[in-house]
């Protein structure tokens, strides 16, 4: 045999062998590549049949699963992948879905469910024939807040403290077929926003047609008692009331936002709970940046269970020593540079609510003078507010005015006005001081420039108040206002030397 057949023959071997151990290896190095299964992941969604409030499909979002295990809290189970599974009766369920891969590995996933009874939940509203309802004599009964969260951010509410007894007396009624009747038993509230200025405002009167004309001289006497119609979805919890002057919580409040006229038509929502001897039902008007009203109504099985309505309040607040200065000043140049009209109070509800900032002696933004204030605008209702330790008597002044620099930096393009408004009220003894203030109005009409605004005392321009600093010996409390009220758009400002002369 020769040497050159032997080489050849080696050579096949040798190339065989290593073929064989690049096989091996390769088949090892791919099965090492090989990826494991994948962990399944549990999820599902469910919808309750509208037609049949005891039907509810599933929608299984599981992934990496194979099977899948049911159980619907009612001791009914499902292997389906999206069962419809129907419940023998209204209550709640913990539903448990438990997915499975061909490996073995498995995971669970629950949601709670309450299945409810449209009719027995719209008879928490009606009863089985009616169901009257009356704002609920604990605690507070009615508030104003920025949203659901803080429902008495801004108005810390009514009480049954005898302060507007007759609103504790009227009745709101849902009968069972559809029917809203209102009886205000023979009273009828003097409401802000509604009767400013008139005879009957923020006061109980007789409900009356000819009492019920607003500051506008408008009749709204469709307020007063009557029967309308509603319509209730207790699945949404939204009701709405249909026929003209039909209302609940506060006689202007509407579907979109206040009024001072009756409406046609007014959505709200509902909200109720079962206590012992009695429901509650919170109405709410959510308008966003608007605010958010809650009113709380009661309704007793038990009668012997509501309070009596307190029909006269306490006397709040005192009567504050009489000043009648000779100046009355803050320059904002120093928290210092004031005589009576101190900033210690400034701005305490205010600040306190987050609408505005104060900051006291900042630099002139005209670039010269001496230090100023920046007033910095940041929520829906702002003042620079200003609380005395007297009652001030006006018998030296004539007039007060206010230096404003208003940049052109800051976007009036939306709800920010040029607006400049110096408010005068009664605080003591006064808890809502809103209710009877007068006021000074003015609209800038010059930007990135000091400016000094000057009024006559004897001639305020606006407020819910119809007298003058001269005719009303009780004022305590003052504030600016500059911005716009009723909005959120912030804006900065600058002000200095605040004087009455």
């Amino acid at each position: 045999m020769s040497k050159n057949f032997l080489r050849v023959c080696m050579n096949i071997f040798i190339l065989g062998l290593v073929s064989l151990v690049v096989l091996n290896s390769c088949k090892k190095d791919d099965e090492d590549d090989q990826p494991s299964a994948k962990d399944p992941i549990a999820s599902f969604q469910f919808e309750i049949s509208e037609s049949n409030y005891l039907e509810v499909t599933f929608t299984n979002f599981s992934k990496n699963a194979s099977s899948y295990t049911w159980d619907f809290g009612d001791g009914e189970t499902s292997t389906e992948k999206d069962p419809v599974h129907t419940y023998a009766e209204a209550g709640s369920y913990t539903v448990k879905l438990t997915a499975k891969n061909d490996a073995g590995s498995s995971a669970d996933y629950s949601q709670d469910l309450t299945i409810t009874d449209p009719d027995e939940a719209y008879k928490l509203l009606t009863g089985e024939e009616s169901k009257t309802w009356k704002l609920f004599r604990e605690g507070v009964s009615m508030s104003l807040g920025p949203n659901a969260e803080d429902p008495a951010g801004w108005w810390a509410g009514l009480e049954n403290n005898g302060a507007r007894p007759c609103l504790y007396f009227q009745e709101f009624t849902f009968y069972y077929d559809g029917t809203y009747e209102f009886n205000d038993n023979g009273e009828f509230w003097g409401e802000f926003g509604v009767f400013d200025g008139m005879w009957n405002y923020e006061i109980c009167f007789e409900a009356i047609p000819e009492n019920m004309i607003n500051k506008d001289g408008v009749d709204v006497s469709a307020w007063l008692s009557g029967t309308h119609a509603f319509t209730y979805d207790p699945s949404v919890g939204q009701a709405t009331i249909n026929g003209l002057g039909a209302w609940i919580g506060i006689p202007k409040l509407t579907t979109a936002g206040e009024t001072t006229v009756p409406v046609e038509s007014t959505t709200f929502n509902v909200e109720i709970t079962q206590e012992t001897g009695y429901d509650l039902m919170t109405v709410s008007f959510d308008y966003g940046d608007g605010g958010y009203w809650q009113i709380v109504y009661a309704s007793y099985s038990d009668p012997s269970l509501e309070p009596d309505v307190v029909l006269e309040e306490d006397p709040y607040g005192e009567d504050l020593p009489d000043l009648t200065p000779d100046e009355l000043y803050n320059t904002f140049e120093t928290p210092d540079s004031y005589v009576v009209l101190d900033t210690a109070h400034a701005y305490g509800a205010a600040s306190a609510a987050n609408n505005m900032e104060l900051t006291i002696g900042v630099a002139d933004p005209a670039g010269a003078g001496v230090n100023v204030a920046e007033y910095v605008r940041i929520g829906m209702y702002q003042e620079l507010q200003f609380f005395m330790e007297y009652d001030i008597q006006f018998d030296n002044f004539t007039t007060l005015s206010l230096d404003v620099y208003m940049p052109s930096s800051n976007d009036y393009s939306g709800s920010l006005t040029k607006g400049i408004a110096i408010i005068i009220g009664e605080h003591s003894e006064t808890e809502e001081w809103w209710t009877g203030h007068i006021q000074y109005d003015v609209e800038a009409t010059v930007l990135d420039e000091w400016v000094t605004y000057t009024f006559n005392l004897d001639e305020p321009t606006s407020g819910p108040g119809t007298y003058t600093p001269f005719t009303n010996d009780k004022l305590d409390f003052f504030a600016i206002s500059l911005g716009g009220g009723g909005h959120e758009d912030q804006g900065t400002f600058y002000i200095r030397n605040f004087k009455f002369e």
